[in-house]
C-alpha cells in the first residue's frame, strides 16, 4: 500500500460529498480529475474503496477504514491549531468569524468596523452562512449562532433573545390573520421552526408564496405579497411593516457569541468577543421585541 495524506484527505472529501461531485466541488477539481483520482488511490491501495449505485457512492469497509483513519488525522491537525492559536496573547493575526445572512449586513457589519478600527492588526474572515460550521474543525474561530443552547464542546456568551412576530403592511387594516395571504417558508429554513407555527394556523390554500431563505422574507411582505413571520429587530426597523401580534413564545431563540473551549484563551478571540458582547448591550430591545408594544 502507498497512500498520501492527500489520498486520505480526497477519500474523506468523496464519502462527504456522496460521490464524485460532491467531492469535486469541495476540493476546486472537476470531476474528471476526481474519476482519475479516485482510480489511482484504488489502484495504489489495490482494494477498492466504494460501491457505486443509484444512491450515491457507498463506502465499502477498506473505505470506511480509510475515511476513519482521515476523520482521526483531520481532528488531531485541527487540535494543533486549536491549541496553537489558543495560546496566542498578542491581539494579532487572522481571525474567522462566521454569521448568519440575516445578521451579518446591517446589524454586524457596523460592530466589524469599530473593532477592525480598534484592533488594526486583526485580519477579519467572515463567512456569511445560514449552515452550522464546524468550530472544532475550525471553520470558524467565532460564530455568531442562533440556538436553543451551545454544544458542550463551545464556549460563550448569550447575547440576546431573538423574538419573531407576525408582520404586514403598516398601510393595512387586517382581520382574522389565518384568512390572509400568508408567505410560507420552506422546511430547510430555521430547521423547518418556522415552516412548522405557519403550517399549525393556516389552511394550506392561504399561502401563496413559499420562500427558501429569510433574507427574502422582509422584501416579500414589503411588496404586499403576503403576511409573514419576521425577526422583531429587521422587522420593527422598517416603517412600511406593521406587528400584526406581539412575539411568538414558541419561536424565541437565543442568539450565542461562541468559540471552541481550545480557542477561549486565545487574546483576539477574547477581544473579539467582549467588543461584540458589549456592542450588543444597548441592542437588546430591538431584538428581543420590547421595544415596541400592541
Amino acid at each position: 500500500m502507498s497512500a498520501s495524506w492527500d489520498d486520505f484527505r480526497f477519500v474523506k472529501a468523496v464519502a462527504d460529498g456522496h460521490g464524485l461531485t460532491g467531492a469535486a466541488e469541495a476540493l476546486g477539481i472537476d470531476h474528471s480529475t476526481a474519476f482519475r483520482r479516485l482510480g489511482a488511490v484504488e489502484k495504489a491501495i489495490g482494494a477498492r474503496l466504494f460501491e457505486r449505485g443509484r444512491s450515491g457512492y457507498a463506502p465499502t469497509a477498506t473505505g470506511r477504514a480509510m475515511i476513519e483513519a482521515a476523520s482521526r488525522i483531520e481532528a488531531d491537525v485541527a487540535g494543533f491549531s486549536r491549541a496553537v492559536a489558543g495560546g496566542s496573547e498578542e491581539v494579532a493575526g487572522e481571525l474567522r468569524v462566521t454569521a448568519p445572512v440575516g445578521l451579518a449586513g446591517p446589524v454586524f457589519m457596523p460592530i466589524l468596523a469599530d473593532f477592525s478600527h480598534r484592533y488594526p492588526a486583526v485580519r477579519l474572515d467572515l463567512i456569511v452562512a445560514e449552515e452550522t460550521l464546524n468550530l472544532s474543525r475550525r471553520d470558524a474561530d467565532v460564530a455568531l449562532r442562533a440556538s436553543q443552547g451551545p454544544d458542550e464542546t463551545l464556549v460563550g456568551r448569550r447575547l440576546t433573545g431573538l423574538s419573531w412576530a407576525i408582520y404586514g403592511l403598516a398601510s393595512r387594516d387586517y382581520g382574522d390573520l389565518a384568512d390572509e395571504r400568508w408567505i410560507g417558508l420552506g422546511e430547510g429554513v430555521a430547521g423547518g421552526m418556522l415552516s412548522r407555527f405557519i403550517k399549525a394556523r393556516v389552511p394550506p390554500e392561504r399561502i401563496v408564496i413559499r420562500l427558501n431563505a429569510v433574507t427574502t422574507l422582509r422584501d416579500a411582505i414589503a411588496s404586499g405579497i403576503g403576511i409573514g413571520l419576521l425577526p422583531c429587530f429587521e422587522g420593527d426597523a422598517d416603517p412600511a411593516l406593521a406587528r400584526l401580534k406581539e412575539p411568538e413564545p414558541e419561536l424565541r431563540a437565543d442568539l450565542w457569541i461562541l468559540t471552541h473551549q481550545d480557542l477561549r484563551r486565545a487574546a483576539r478571540v477574547r477581544a473579539f468577543m467582549d467588543h461584540v458582547a458589549a456592542a450588543m448591550m444597548p441592542q437588546r430591545p430591538a431584538f428581543e421585541g420590547t421595544n415596541v408594544s400592541l
